[in-house]
Formats: structure tokens, sequence, C-alpha cells
């Protein structure tokens, strides 16, 4: 009540379990438009009572952190959740929640991957995730009309997961490595890397939605490149080992795609001008194409690029990749590049949604192709016995100048994030 309000503003951890309370207490939310009369409050445990509703106002605990509300009569998780800024653990365990697969998720995942599907499912206003839950929107509909009213559906959905094994560096009698320079770390420190194998893009269009996929997750959860970039090679032509390096922009020479070969600073130039050109005929502000990624590098003395076992750069982040390595509609196997200046995690979590999309993309090249019936090209992989052939990521590890290791990508807590949709066998 009152009391509780005025004492409010210190408050830090409220430990309401086992009250039988129906709801959270009154004074513990602000009425719209009012400021949060909790600002400090970092815990709130509140399990074991009989709370049957957790409203959208929960957002407006700013401070907290976690969050035990198990063992209440809870049916669904408000969206919110994803809106408070530092909630890193809560509990939702023992409530019979409408949404099975959540219900999943809360007795399985981690916090962070359950916010995450709050915020796609609630408002599909996440970035990656609202694309994602169409495509989950129209699995479950499908499998609806499947089995209307069948108690199969679990294991159905479970099956129809994409699989997806991963091959551990000690299994691989030809695991990939990649050298990291000292240099790198002051211009673009972090990348991460595997090999994925068995793709198939010669249906129809497959190659053409799979440079389009990337695209999309450059704009989106690359926010336009600005925090992270994809490359994206035919794993036949890398020549290993790799090396992470700096060159400076003169000497650094590409074959982008393409384009015949240049040196860095000169592609800059020209790209400075092509785009310069554009804007002029459009008569517009706003760039298109490489332009907007120019300014990245601005003010830097050494550009990053991956170095092949040939001396060759396949790879010049955050402007393009190399026609050397380019993908063709035969590849089947690929390496994956992510790179980035701002964090080794959003690297790991954009490699997590790149192998995510490839592998959706990988299902419906093979269902469409099931169903058009032109097998013209059949290699014996694709008949309808393989619908489920796994995807094969093969862990790359990325190491210093002396060989102590730096990253080793997936590692066991990678591919969480999309563990709802992927089959993962590890």
């Amino acid at each position: 009540g009152p009391g509780l309000a005025r004492a409010a503003p210190q408050l830090q951890e409220l430990l309401l379990s086992g009250n039988r309370l129906r709801a959270l207490p009154g004074g513990l939310l602000p009425p719209a438009g009012h400021p949060a009369p909790f600002p400090l409050l970092s815990r709130l445990d509140a399990a074991d009572n009989e709370v049957a509703e957790l409203g959208a106002d929960i957002a407006a605990l700013p401070a907290l952190k976690s969050l035990d509300v198990a063992n209440n009569q809870l049916r669904e998780l408000p969206a919110a959740l994803a809106d408070c800024p530092r909630l890193k653990e809560a509990n939702f365990r023992g409530n019979q929640l409408r949404d099975k697969r959540l219900e999943k998720m809360v007795n399985g995942c981690q916090t962070k991957a359950i916010l995450e599907y709050l915020r796609a499912g609630g408002r599909g206003k996440g970035k990656v995730e609202s694309a994602r839950e169409d495509v989950r929107k129209k699995k479950r509909e499908k499998q609806q009309k499947k089995d209307s009213g069948d108690g199969e559906q679990d294991e159905v959905e479970e099956a129809s997961k994409l699989l997806v094994k991963i091959l551990h560096v000690s299994e691989n009698p030809a695991p990939l490595v990649v050298k990291v320079s000292p240099g790198v770390k002051d211009v673009r420190a972090f990348i991460v890397c595997c090999v994925l194998k068995g793709v198939n893009l010669k249906p129809g269009n497959a190659l053409k939605r799979f440079l389009t996929m990337q695209t999309k997750l450059h704009e989106d959860i690359c926010e336009k490149r600005t925090v992270a970039t994809i490359a994206t090679h035919d794993l036949q032509l890398v020549k290993a080992p790799l090396t992470y390096d700096v060159q400076p922009p003169d000497e650094l020479k590409i074959m982008p795609l393409g384009r015949k070969e240049i040196k860095a600073k000169d592609l800059l130039r020209q790209l400075q001008l092509e785009a310069e050109e554009q804007r002029k005929q459009k008569k517009r502000q706003n760039v298109s194409g490489l332009h907007k990624y120019l300014q990245l590098l601005d003010g830097k003395d050494n550009y990053p690029c991956l170095v092949d076992a040939e001396g060759a750069v396949i790879s010049f982040p955050p402007i393009t990749n190399s026609e050397k390595t380019k993908i063709r509609k035969e590849t089947r196997d690929l390496f994956l590049e992510v790179t980035s200046d701002t964090s080794l995690q959003i690297c790991k979590d954009v490699m997590d949604t790149l192998i995510l999309k490839i592998a959706e993309l990988n299902r419906s090249a093979l269902e469409n192709r099931e169903g058009s019936g032109s097998d013209m090209e059949s290699d014996g992989l694709c008949g309808p016995g393989n619908m489920n052939l796994p995807l094969v990521v093969e862990q790359v590890r990325v190491v210093d100048t002396d060989g102590n290791l730096k990253v080793l990508y997936p590692s066991k807590t990678d591919l969480a994030t999309v563990s709802s949709l992927l089959n993962v066998i590890r």
C-alpha cells in the first residue's frame, strides 16, 4: 500500500514467495504515464503464489535483474518482459502456459532465449525474429491441418526441425584454422568462422534467395553492417590455412565480386565516385549499395582482410569479398565468416542466425524440388528419403600467432538462441 510506496525509492529486493497472492501488489507498478516508483528494485521473488497475470507494465521496473514467478497460475508471459532492460535471470517454471513451445523453453532454456522468443512472438519487432516467427506460424498451420487434434504434434514438430550436426575439431581429419594477427585489434578485432557442408543451391532460384537472405541479414541483425559483416565463401576455393590480418590501403589488393583486381584505396575511391554519380542522377540524399559502408573505414591506417594460403585476399570487411571464392550454383560446402569491431558475442549471434537461415533455405529448396518433379540433376542426395539429411557444421578454431585458441565456433553454448528451430546434434 501507500507505506510501501513511500519506502520505495530505496527498495532493492522484494520477497513475496508463498503468500497466496492473486496479483502483484498494486503499488509495485506505476499507473500509466507515471514514473517508475521502484527505480532500484533489482530482485522480485514472487514464487509459489496464485498470480494469474503478469501485465505489460512489468517493463516499468528499470533495474529488475532477477524475477522469480515460479509455481503460479500464469497462462501467458507478456512480450513486455523483453523490454526490462536489465533482466538476466527469470524463473517461470511451474506455470500452465498456453504456448507449449514457450513452456518447453521455460523448462530448458536460458532467459535470453526466452526473452528473444517473447520479443518475436509478442510483438514481431525482433529484427530477425519476426521473420522466424512467420516461418513458425506457417509450420504450425501446416502441422495443424495435418494432425487436427492428434497428440503426436510434438514428435512431428521435433522431427520437422532442421537437423544440424556438429563435427568437432577432434573428430575432423582436416580442421580449418584461422590465424589472427595482433594488428586487427585496433581495426576490426573480432572474427568467428565455421564450415557448413551439405548445402544445395542448385534448384531454381536457391542461389538468388541465398544472396538475398544475406543482404537482409546485413540490413537487420547486422544493423546495416555497422555492428557486423558476413562473408560466405565456396569452401573448395578457399586455400587454407587462413590469416586474418591488416594491410595498408595502398597495398591491400582484392578482386571484388564482379570486378577486376584493385587496391583497397582505389576501390573505395571508385565506390565513392559511383555513389556521388548516383546521387546526382537521382537527386536524392540517400546512397545505395556499398557506399553506406565506406565511412566505416574512415581514418584507419590499416584495413582488415582475410588472406588465404596463396596470399590472396578473399575478404575485405565490411566492403566486399573476393571473386576468387565466390559461391556458385554447384557449391555444396561453405566457409562462413562474421567479423565485427563491436563484440565477439555479436559475431556469434549473427553466425547462429546465418546457419539457421541457410538451413531453412536448404529445406525449402529440397521441398520445392520434390514437388516440382523436374529432377534433372538428381545427385542421389535429394531423394524424398533424404529430406532431413543434416547439414554438418564443422568447428573452426581462431588462434593467435602463437597458436593459442581465441575462439572456437560452434562451442557448446553456441546455436542456443536458435535451438527452438534447429535440432542440433552435438
